[in-house]
């Protein structure tokens, strides 16, 4: 009961950031064109607008171009890497989700990540040292809490914030160059002072707040894919410790793109960042969750 409402509450909390995160998105264009033109009602329609186009993009490549980006290799059968490949079958079977799609880093650091965006369309993918240095049931957590994300659609959720930040830092970009070059608005309208302050302000911090709230939902949805990967096994022990090796390892996944860092299992960068722009939630907080289970 206490697992079912965990990952209930970690629902609606990230239906409420990604809310906000919409929100924003369309007040950063509507403050930029409120700048230069004292119109609200145009910018927000064309944020709204260009990131629908955006996010569609991105969400039509999401898979190649993620495990591109971080060179990894896929494996079509069983004979490539059996335990891998039958580990990845089983916790979809558990999960009942199709069988992802499975593929390996030739990376030292252990580490794991999911994309897919639906469990149709889902893959997994592990370092060689995920594999190197944890035991069976271990690996198996690993594999239940990235096979957890493609159940609960973390991915595409992770996939859609990322464009929208994207689209808000190039929205910002834009008017904070244009602002510069032509020293202020340039519309016929009045602007209201304190309106036009306010709107000066969000386009010179929308990068930044963008980024936070992007974070937010990085930290929000691992906390649900650990809960879930415990149901799966009925053994969230095995995570916590998997989670101690993991977070053990000073050395940070190479192959790892600085873009891709939120979907890893933890983080690969091995930045040790706490707070607004840490891309996982505190290691020491999960596995405290994790074995009050």
């Amino acid at each position: 009961m206490v697992l079912y409402e965990q990952i209930q509450q970690n629902k609606r909390k990230t239906v409420v950031i990604v809310g906000f995160f919409i929100l924003f998105l369309i007040a950063v264009g509507s403050a930029f064109t409120y700048v230069m033109y004292g119109d609200l009602i145009t910018g927000g329609i064309f944020a709204a607008v260009i990131a629908a186009i955006y996010v569609s993009i991105i969400l039509a490549s999401s898979t190649k171009v993620v495990m591109s980006m971080n060179h990894a290799r896929e494996i079509r059968s069983a004979d490539d890497d059996r335990f891998l490949w039958h580990t990845v079958e089983n916790m979809a079977m558990v999960a009942r989700v199709p069988m992802p799609k499975v593929y390996i880093i030739n990376d030292r650091s252990p580490n794991a990540f999911a994309t897919g965006l639906s469990p149709k369309s889902g893959a997994v993918a592990v370092t060689t040292g995920l594999m190197n240095t944890l035991n069976r049931e271990e690996i198996e957590g690993v594999i239940a809490h990235e096979v957890a994300h493609i159940k609960n659609y973390d991915v595409r959720l992770s996939t859609i914030a990322l464009a929208l930040v994207s689209v808000i830092a190039i929205i910002s970009d834009i008017g904070g160059r244009m602002i510069f070059f032509s020293r202020g608005g340039r519309g016929d309208r009045k602007q209201h002072p304190a309106i036009m302050i306010i709107a000066i302000l969000l386009l010179i911090l929308a990068p930044i707040i963008a980024m936070a709230i992007n974070m937010a939902i990085s930290r929000n949805r691992e906390y649900l894919a650990d809960a879930s990967a415990a149901e799966l096994t009925r053994n969230p022990w095995a995570l916590a410790s998997a989670l101690e090796k993991i977070t053990g390892v000073r050395e940070p996944v190479q192959e790892a793109s600085s873009s891709s860092a939120p979907l890893y299992f933890a983080d690969p960068l091995k930045k040790g960042l706490s707070g607004l722009f840490s891309t996982h939630p505190d290691p020491k907080e999960r596995i405290k969750r994790l074995k009050q289970m």
